[in-house]
């Protein structure tokens, strides 16, 4: 009987979720033949935090299903044995890349991975507190049914749990290592404002995560493809395909990655960055290893305070640096891209060392663009006029600062890669009186 982390991080009120996540986890233990760690991962105010404690307490007992929920003061407390035991350098710096003064998409589930390794799972299902499920003839369609299917298996196995196969046979002895939907509703990055006032203005912006060089017909298809997900067809029956994955069709909200996988590379660690959890997609593509895309789409919606005040200058500072870290990510993407499934050794695990490398090359990449990117969004957001004008004052003497960070950014990544290993092999070993309760 496998075991498997079907994880939940949050920083704002998602009682609702919780209740909606128990019961997924319920039905794969009782449909499949696993043991379901259920991990909330909180970093919700105490009285939010007080209100998730209560919706967990009411979650009904199941069994071979435990659940936790660990405030940020279990997580650091964990994440400091951890650190400790794995032996690697500068313990106060990995703390502080593993659970930040600041919102990290990627950290988070940095934590959940390692979390993971401890209660001795072997996979990692993630989920995000602003979505729900779609429903079927009054059944939640949870996303688990195809990723526990798969995930895992040698490919030329997973082939009978998938609607369609599409996979070259050259990686048919190659393990499923990421299953993945996408989602239907809100587009994921909260944009859609920017769209209905100024079509042009929103071309402009989101094009400005497109690669240096690319053409203008690279840059409209960018556009046509960016933030819409699953697009807004229902559920009616399950199509899953076995290929190398298509990641312009899975979310990081409705994602299950092997641990061979995560135990090997983490996610960059980088502060308040839209997009910073989406890494490992473009490693399990470019390294040739399958992946299952299935149509069980999350519903995706937006809280308020992403739209308004401060919540939302801080959410519109996360997708300039979003902007500002594609100058250091596309080329360790373009090296793994190139290298292929030379990113593999002869377990078809992936050479982290590869990684960690091009990390450190990129992070020596020219500044121009990012000063390009800054300008250009200036430009944009004024035009637009009202709270984005604002925002444009708030973000122009804050320039120098971002562009250092995004260069920091990558080089913590490499930092952190380089720390992995021995971080996952501690948390392997855990004692069992220091696991989380």
């Amino acid at each position: 009987m496998r075991t498997v982390c079907l994880t939940l991080p949050t920083n704002r009120e998602c009682a609702a979720t919780i209740a909606a996540i128990g019961a997924e986890a319920a039905f794969a233990a009782a449909r499949f033949d696993v043991r379901v760690h259920l991990l909330v991962l909180d970093s919700a105010d105490p009285a939010v935090f007080r209100r998730h404690a209560e919706a967990v307490a009411a979650l009904p007992a199941v069994e071979r299903v435990t659940v936790h929920h660990l405030d940020e003061d279990a997580q650091r407390a964990f994440l400091r044995d951890v650190i400790e035991r794995s032996g690697a350098a500068g313990p106060e710096r990995l703390l502080d890349l593993m659970l930040p003064d600041a919102v990290s998409y990627g950290a988070c589930t940095n934590r959940a991975f390692l979390l993971a390794a401890a209660l001795g799972c072997t996979s990692v299902h993630r989920r995000d507190s602003d979505s729900h499920y779609q429903l079927l003839y009054g059944e939640p369609v949870f996303p688990i049914v195809p990723e526990l299917a798969a995930l895992g298996l040698k490919a030329a196995d997973a082939a009978a749990a998938v609607t369609d196969h599409t996979l070259d046979p050259a990686h048919a002895d190659k393990p499923v290592a990421l299953v993945g939907g996408s989602f239907v509703g809100e587009l994921s990055v909260d944009l859609a404002e920017i769209r209905d006032l100024d079509p042009q203005a929103y071309h402009r912006v989101v094009a400005l995560w497109a690669p240096t060089g690319a053409s203008e017909e690279e840059r409209r298809e960018l556009v046509a493809e960016s933030f819409t997900g699953g697009g807004t067809e229902p559920f009616g029956g399950d199509r899953a395909v076995l290929d190398l994955p298509d990641i312009w069709r899975i979310d990081m909200c409705n994602v299950a990655i092997d641990h061979e996988v995560y135990e090997r590379v983490p996610l960059p660690p980088a502060t308040d960055t839209i997009g910073s959890d989406y890494f490992l997609l473009h490693l399990v593509r470019d390294a040739t290893l399958p992946g299952v895309v299935h149509n069980r789409h999350i519903v995706n919606y937006y809280t308020p305070e992403r739209r308004t005040g401060a919540g939302f200058t801080a959410y519109q500072l996360r997708y300039a640096k979003f902007l500002l870290s594609m100058l250091y990510l596309y080329p360790v993407y373009f090296d793994m891209e190139a290298a292929g499934d030379a990113l593999l050794d002869e377990a078809h695990h992936v050479r982290a060392d590869a990684i960690a490398d091009s990390a450190r090359r990129s992070a020596a990449t020219d500044r121009a663009e990012n000063h390009r990117r800054l300008d250009e969004l200036d430009r944009c957001y004024r035009r637009l006029g009202g709270k984005y004008a604002e925002f444009a004052d708030h973000l122009a003497p804050q320039r120098a600062r971002l562009l250092d960070e995004a260069q920091a950014d990558i080089e913590d990544f490499a930092l952190l890669i380089d720390a992995w290993g021995p971080l996952t092999r501690a948390s392997r070993t855990t004692p069992a009186e220091r696991l989380p309760r």
